[in-house]
């Protein structure tokens, strides 16, 4: 069985993320979608609003589950039995710094990742251009799955 972890903090969830996921589905037989939470940072949204976006936007896809997590993303793959790790990469810098990481968790562990390209109509999207447009009053929405929503 291939299982993978795709690590994130998810806040919130964007279309890139959503593209990425879908994606990958064919490649694996179960998708952990894991949001890392991180005392040290300021979210937007909180954990269980964040956990609700996942759940309600993949509700009707069986391969994916979501959990939280603390700490290395390696130690839940261990935990988890799950031999890869999901990323998606947008541009050249998100490369770089992916690679370091991907190296070190290799170095670490057994676990390798796998990066798949987004897809150039969601490349240009991350959580924090979507948290400025949340924070500026803007159309949030054509950049999230309709799972997210203000309160």
């Amino acid at each position: 069985m291939r299982k993978a972890i795709f690590p994130g903090s998810f806040d919130p969830i964007t279309l890139g993320h959503y593209d990425i996921i879908n994606r990958a589905l064919p490649l694996f037989d179960e998708i952990v979608i894991a949001i890392g939470v991180n005392a040290e940072k300021k979210y937007m949204f909180s954990l269980e609003d964040r956990l609700k976006f996942i759940t309600d936007a993949f509700q009707n896809e069986p391969k994916i589950s979501v959990v939280t997590y603390t700490g290395l993303t390696i130690d839940l793959c261990q935990k988890l039995n799950a031999q890869f790790i999901l990323r998606g990469l947008r541009n050249p810098a998100d490369f770089e710094f992916e690679k370091a990481i991907a190296h070190t968790n290799r170095k670490l562990s057994q676990i390798e990742t796998v990066f798949l390209l987004t897809a150039a109509s969601t490349s240009y999207i991350s959580s924090s251009i979507v948290r400025d447009v949340i924070r500026n009053n803007g159309n949030y929405r054509v950049l999230v799955p309709d799972s997210v929503v203000l309160k």
